[in-house]
């Protein structure tokens, strides 16, 4: 599986955790908690994959190093 950066922040508007993809354009996930959130995210990415698959589209490789395990 990739291991792509995610970019998590609270949403005062919608009181709910946000996740980004910033590598997959449009693969954003959220949860009410962060874990949740987390998790989200990496069903958001594995669905975003499987779409590119099957439309052909290029899969970009993760380009940032992880700074901190979570």
């Amino acid at each position: 599986m990739y291991k792509y950066q995610l970019f998590m922040y609270w949403s005062e508007e919608d009181q709910v955790f946000i996740v980004e993809v910033p590598e997959l354009p449009g693969c954003i996930a959220h949860g009410n908690t962060q874990m949740s959130a987390l998790n989200n995210s990496q069903e958001a990415i594995q669905l975003w994959i499987e779409t590119a698959q099957e439309f052909g589209d290029p899969i970009p490789q993760p380009q940032y190093q992880r700074l901190i395990k979570i």
